[in-house]
């Protein structure tokens, strides 16, 4: 799940009020219990990601319900070309620093390309450092089948699972890309059969992604667990979005289903462009900026570094 670039281009719109956000030092912490009882009060369920400490102390006081430390950071934060590189020891540093950052969402640690694939006793000994090591409360994994499997060994050993379904980035070369699933009745229907056997196996919750509106629709009656959508249509009972993608600090197209409530990126190279500027014009650091010394004290210093060798000029050394 991450900034996947679309054939049409995006513009960004006005972010919402924020005014009536909720005071997350006033809110218990939140549990699969409670995610479950919003799910049957019909009350949406806010997911986003975060990948540091400064960026969980951001939607820790947002009042989000639950925080994904997605394998999007491969390319949002490390760099990589697309999400299959990133490491488990990677993805338990980061999730560690957000779970550093945050006091009552519901932290999710998401299982890397590689980590769960081979066996259930891999999957599970993963998804057990992601708890011991990183102190996430759920772990995430992708696709159904033999995915679905994994997901009931890893319950099955006491950790709750996130399934994900539709566009699955760590396998999105077999999927053609990356662009909607479902589209059609019969791929409509896999999408639909690998979110129920993730739910047969235990899962709390899934992840539709990149799906028809319709296909969500059509499932929704068959689910018992929440669904949480990006770009899976108003039907599901939550949403996610990758931070950097809703801020406008990711350095790309979003895709399509993007709602950028900020244009972060911009401000940041303002700022650190009139930093350099200053720096250049010499007004920055100003007299203010600065710490002193007792005119005695300095005097004394400056008549001591005076009897010092004086450096070679630029230019002129050797």
């Amino acid at each position: 799940m991450s900034t996947y670039p679309q054939p049409a281009p995006h513009q960004p719109q006005q972010s919402s009020p924020t005014s009536n956000k909720p005071n997350s030092q006033s809110v218990s912490p939140m549990s699969i219990t409670r995610l479950f009882e919003k799910k049957a009060l019909g009350e949406p369920i806010v997911m986003v990601t975060a990948y540091d400490y400064p960026s969980a102390t951001v939607v820790d006081e947002s009042g989000v319900d639950l925080v994904l430390v997605g394998d999007s950071a491969a390319m949002v934060v490390l760099g990589y070309p697309n999400t299959t590189p990133v490491s488990m020891d990677e993805m338990v540093m980061l999730s560690a620093a957000v779970r550093r950052g945050l006091k009552t969402p519901l932290l999710i640690g998401d299982m890397p390309f590689g980590s769960y694939e081979a066996s259930n006793e891999q999957a599970i000994a993963n998804a057990q450092r992601f708890i011991k090591e990183a102190g996430c409360d759920a772990v995430k994994l992708e696709r159904g089948g033999a995915s679905a499997d994994r997901a009931k060994a890893i319950v099955d050993a006491g950790i709750p699972v996130m399934g994900h379904v539709g566009l699955t980035p760590q396998s999105a070369v077999q999927l053609g890309g990356f662009r909607a699933q479902g589209r059609t009745a019969a791929r409509g229907r896999e999408v639909i059969e690998e979110a129920l056997q993730l739910q047969e196996a235990g899962c709390f919750a899934v992840v539709l992604e990149a799906v028809p509106s319709e296909l969500t629709e059509a499932l929704m009656p068959h689910l018992e667990i929440p669904a949480i959508g990006i770009g899976a249509g108003p039907a599901a009972d939550g949403q996610v979005l990758v931070y950097h993608d809703l801020l406008g600090i990711w350095n790309g197209r979003p895709a399509k289903f993007v709602r950028q409530y900020a244009q972060v990126r911009e401000e940041m190279v303002r700022g650190v462009s009139a930093y350099a500027y200053d720096v250049r014009e010499r007004s920055y650091p100003a007299p203010e900026h600065g710490y002193g010394m007792s005119p005695d004290e300095a005097h004394e210093l400056q008549n001591w570094a005076e009897s010092l060798p004086v450096a070679p000029a630029a230019g002129k050394l050797g």
